[in-house]
């Protein structure tokens, strides 16, 4: 039998709400599978399970407000197998709190007293101003899930408004200025950055480029990503978690990309195996990444599994950006803006694109030397994109 937990999706999340069940007892259910949607300052999250079996036990009703490491479900299955995300199973979750008991609210009903529906699924419906008593629910017991509003919103004429799962930015807010308070108060970050020239690499990307339809070109923010990854080969006390007083290397490289929100908030969900993918498979990763961030559809793994962070401000934005950690990682890494500049090239000056590329760092792990070469690999593999 294995424990389905209410997961840590971040170091800012002390506790969420369960808004739905896609399961219900006596359901099969296989790894990757989402069975539940968990609402937290970030938005409603889809919670995957990673084991195979039988739901046995639906432990927490939907309405209820638990902490972090509770068990939501129990799942008949192989023995010694958790049904958490991979990637959160391979070290202990950020801020785990024990479960223990605490009041919980009750499945929302209709006014009809026989109508049920999730608070998630009423709030979208509210929004749409759907008639939820025209709605079929497939949740458990004949319940209107979320996904029944969006069918019914998918199903609406033409022109009728198209569904978004909202986030409350000032709670998002909230979580970003107490993840950041704790990682200045907690880590003790040093600084650096680089100017790297990227003639090579531009010249590259116009080639690759030039006779592919818009949807197949790739952004130079690709090209910086997989350079960061690839890097961290060359460095790998950068990839990792800080957690009871000890880092904790990671054993794969996912890769955090700071997304911002339309309105405001900001959220850095993973490119999973960001080393391995080939340039064309993390373009079309990270516009997949970035839609589903700005509708509300990111899933549980992908808030917990990052191992680093990278963040891109643009063409955009500033020439330079300095991040902030965020615990337990060890180390955030910038790109800002691509400028034109005079740059000596072979004892000349010469007009040049060229990006800031900044390390801030955990120096209970790494210092200044260490991080120092890891900016100089940067700078190298982008001058051989070709290879990336």
């Amino acid at each position: 039998m294995s424990d389905f937990k209410m997961p840590a999706l971040g170091a800012d999340m002390e506790a969420g709400t369960l808004v739905e069940w896609h399961v219900k007892e006596g359901d099969r259910v296989k790894s990757g599978d989402v069975i539940a949607v968990v609402e937290t300052q970030k938005g409603a999250i889809e919670v995957e399970v990673f084991v195979e079996g039988v739901v046995s036990n639906i432990l927490v009703p939907v309405g209820a407000r638990v902490p972090v490491g509770t068990i939501l479900a129990r799942i008949d299955g192989p023995a010694g197998e958790a049904a958490q995300p991979a990637a959160a199973a391979a070290r202990p979750p950020a801020l785990q709190v024990a479960a223990a008991p605490i009041p919980v609210a009750k499945p929302v009903i209709a006014p009809d007293a026989r109508l049920k529906i999730t608070p998630v699924a009423r709030r979208r419906a509210a929004a749409l101003n759907i008639d939820v008593a025209a709605l079929r629910g497939t949740g458990v017991d004949g319940s209107i899930r979320l996904a029944d509003v969006e069918a019914a919103a998918r199903a609406a004429p033409a022109g009728a408004p198209s569904i978004r799962r909202g986030v409350d930015l000032s709670e998002m807010r909230k979580a970003i200025a107490a993840a950041m308070s704790r990682s200045k108060r907690e880590i003790p970050h040093y600084y650096l950055s680089e100017t790297v020239g990227l003639h090579a690499a531009l010249s590259w990307l116009e080639d690759f480029n030039r006779d592919r339809e818009p949807l197949a070109r790739i952004l130079p923010a690709v090209l910086f990503l997989k350079a960061a990854a690839l890097a961290l080969h060359a460095q790998p006390k950068l990839n990792g978690f800080f957690e009871n007083g000890a880092f904790v290397p990671a054993s794969e490289i996912h890769i955090g990309w700071a997304v911002a929100l339309r309105g405001g908030g900001l959220v850095a969900p993973a490119m999973r195996d960001t080393d391995k993918k080939s340039l064309a498979e993390l373009m079309s990763s990270m516009r997949d990444l970035v839609e589903r961030v700005r509708r509300g559809g990111l899933r549980a793994s992908e808030l917990a599994s990052p191992t680093m962070t990278v963040t891109s401000v643009g063409d955009r934005g500033a020439e330079t950006v300095t991040g902030i950690i965020y615990p337990p990682q060890v180390a955030i890494v910038g790109f800002g803006r691509v400028v034109t500049r005079p740059f000596v090239v072979d004892g000349r000056i010469a007009p040049r694109p060229l990006v800031t590329v900044s390390l801030a760092a955990d120096h209970r792990v790494t210092d200044g030397h260490l991080g120092g070469l890891y900016l100089a690999e940067i700078a190298r593999l982008l001058q051989e994109p070709e290879k990336l």
